[in-house]
C-alpha cells in the first residue's frame, strides 16, 4: 500500500484532531450500537491493546483458537473512529464483526462518542494512564507511526502534550470527562494502567465481576499468561507488525510496557514545570494515578 501522508491537527468542536479521524464523522456517529457490545475506551497509549486482548481472550480464546492465530487485533476489536485510504474504515469493521459481544475500541474524548452506546446502555471498559508515562509513550508512538503528526522533538512534544495540542486532544480533558461520566453512567468500569501492571491477575478478577463472567481457574491463568508484555510483543496478531503504516524500526508497537519509563526522557527542569502545570489541570483530586 501507498504510505499515507503525516497529517497536521486541527481544532475539531473544541478538541485537536487529524483528518483521519474526523473525514468519517457522520457514520461513525451514526453507528448503530448493540446492547451487548462493549466499548473499550482510552486516551491513546494506555493500553488499549492489552485490555482489547485480555477481552477478547475471555469471550473468544477457548472457543476459536483460530481466530487468536490467523486474525490481528485491530480486526477483531475494531478502532471505530479510524478512516485511512486503501483501508477499510473501522466502523465498516465495526459494523461487519461475527462475534457476540462485538468488542470495538476508541479514542474518544465522551463527548464525541456515538449516542447509540449511551441510548442501548452498553458496558464501557475505560482504561486510564499516568500522564507522564502517556506522554512518553505517545512521543514514540509518533516517531513511528505515519498517520502520527510529526511529533518533533521531545521538549517540543511535552509541551505539546501539556497544551492538550495532540490528537484526541488533552489528556487532562480525556480521564477527567470519561471520569466524570461515570459518577452518572453505571456501566463503565474505570481501570488504571499502572494497577494492570502490578497484579494483572487482580484486574481480570474485577474485569470478569464487571462483565458477568465466570471462567474457570484454568481459563483466567491461560489469559494471564496470554497477556504479558512479552507474549504479547512476540505474536504477530497483537504487535502490530502487520501494519505497515507503523514503522517498527524507529522504535516498536510494544515499546516497554513499564511504569516510570518517563524518568528517562523528562528532565529535572521539565518535571517541575509537568507538576505545576497538573497541579492546575487535575480537576479531580479523587482520580490519583501512581507514576512509580
Amino acid at each position: 500500500m501507498e504510505l499515507p501522508p503525516r497529517p497536521t491537527l486541527f481544532d475539531f468542536h473544541g478538541v485537536s484532531m487529524t483528518k483521519y479521524f474526523t473525514e468519517n464523522w457522520d457514520n461513525v456517529q451514526a453507528f448503530e450500537a448493540r446492547p451487548d457490545d462493549i466499548l473499550i475506551a482510552t486516551y491513546p497509549k494506555a493500553g488499549t491493546t492489552w485490555v482489547s486482548h485480555i477481552l477478547d481472550l475471555l469471550y473468544f480464546g477457548s472457543t476459536n483458537s483460530d481466530r487468536q492465530t490467523s486474525v490481528p487485533l485491530h480486526e477483531r476489536v475494531p478502532f471505530l473512529e479510524i478512516n485511512i485510504p486503501s483501508l477499510p474504515a473501522g466502523k465498516d469493521l465495526a459494523d461487519q464483526l461475527p462475534t457476540t459481544p462485538r468488542l470495538i475500541k476508541t479514542h474518544l474524548p465522551v463527548q464525541f462518542v456515538p449516542k447509540s452506546f449511551w441510548e442501548q446502555h452498553c458496558r464501557v471498559v475505560y482504561v486510564a494512564r499516568n500522564a507522564k508515562d502517556s506522554a512518553v509513550s505517545y512521543f514514540h508512538f509518533g516517531r513511528m507511526n505515519r498517520i502520527q503528526p510529526e511529533p518533533g522533538d521531545w521538549p517540543s512534544f511535552l509541551h505539546n502534550f501539556m497544551e492538550g495540542k495532540m490528537v484526541f486532544g488533552s489528556w487532562y480533558d480525556h480521564v477527567n470527562g470519561w471520569w466524570e461520566k461515570k459518577q452518572t453512567y453505571s456501566k463503565i468500569h474505570f481501570m488504571f494502567y499502572e494497577d494492570l501492571i502490578k497484579n494483572t491477575g487482580a484486574e481480570i478478577e474485577q474485569l470478569c465481576t464487571f462483565l458477568g463472567l465466570s471462567p474457570s481457574v484454568e481459563e483466567k491463568e491461560r489469559v494471564r499468561a496470554g497477556v504479558t508484555f512479552e507474549s504479547m510483543k512476540q505474536n504477530k496478531m497483537t504487535n502490530f507488525s502487520t501494519v505497515k503504516i507503523m514503522n517498527q524500526d524507529v522504535s516498536p508497537f510494544m515499546r516497554k510496557g513499564k511504569v516510570g519509563d518517563w524518568k528517562n526522557h523528562f528532565t529535572v527542569s521539565q518535571n517541575e514545570q509537568f507538576d505545576d502545570d497538573y497541579n492546575r489541570k487535575m480537576r479531580n483530586p479523587a482520580l490519583y494515578f501512581y507514576t512509580d
